[in-house]
C-alpha cells in the first residue's frame, strides 16, 4: 500500500492496490503490518461511521489529551473534502491545514495523528465515511473550532451557504481561542 507524506510532518495519505475486474473490485483496507511498517503503532479500539448528504460539514472536532485520537479516514461511499489542521505548538506547521479529496472511487486513506483538528465535508449527493481511532470517546475531553475561521481560510470546495452544520458545530470557538494542550515532538 503505499505511502504518501504530506506538507504537514506526521499527517499521511495511502493510496490501497484495488484489484479490479468485470465482477467489480477488491483491496485491503486495513493491514497492521503495512500500519507499523510506517511507524503506526498504537493499536486501533474504535470503529466509526457516518452518513451524510451533499454539504453536511462535521468538524473541526479532535479530542484533548489524555484522550487525543489518532485516526485513519476513508470513504466507503461518496465523496468528500477532508481537512486536518495541525494544533501541536512548535509545529512548524502549527495552524496550517490540509485537505484531500477522498471517495469510494479513489479509496484513498488520510491518517491524521494525534494533536490534529478533523472535519470533512460532503461534496457528493451522499456520503459513507468510516474512520478508526486508536482511543477511546471521551465528552469531557472533546474539543473543535469553528469551520469558517478566517484565520484558518479553509477552502472547503462549496458556497458556504450550501455547508449545513449541526447546531453544535456552530457554536464553536475561533482558532484563536480554542482549547489545546498539544506539543510537537520532532
Amino acid at each position: 500500500m503505499p505511502i504518501e507524506s504530506t506538507p504537514i510532518p506526521d499527517l499521511l495519505l495511502f493510496t490501497p492496490r484495488v484489484f479490479a475486474d468485470d465482477r467489480g473490485h477488491f483491496f485491503e483496507s486495513f493491514n497492521e503490518l503495512t500500519w507499523k511498517d510506517a511507524g503506526i503503532t498504537r493499536p486501533f479500539v474504535q470503529d466509526n461511521e457516518s452518513f451524510s448528504s451533499r454539504g453536511v460539514l462535521r468538524g473541526l472536532h479532535y479530542q484533548l489529551e489524555p484522550w487525543a485520537q489518532s485516526k485513519l479516514v476513508r470513504v466507503v461511499a461518496g465523496e468528500v473534502l477532508d481537512v486536518a489542521v495541525d494544533l501541536r505548538r512548535g509545529s512548524p506547521t502549527f495552524g496550517e491545514s490540509f485537505s484531500v479529496v477522498l471517495s469510494g472511487n479513489n479509496h484513498r486513506q488520510m491518517y491524521i495523528p494525534r494533536g490534529f483538528a478533523h472535519a470533512f465535508v460532503v461534496l457528493s449527493e451522499t456520503a459513507v465515511f468510516s474512520y478508526k481511532c486508536d482511543n477511546f470517546y471521551n465528552k469531557e475531553a472533546e474539543g473543535g473550532i469553528r469551520w469558517n475561521d478566517s484565520d484558518l481560510a479553509i477552502d472547503w470546495r462549496i458556497p458556504s451557504d450550501d455547508i449545513i452544520v449541526s447546531e453544535k458545530d456552530a457554536l464553536l470557538p475561533a482558532f484563536t481561542d480554542c482549547q489545546n494542550n498539544f506539543d510537537y515532538s520532532a
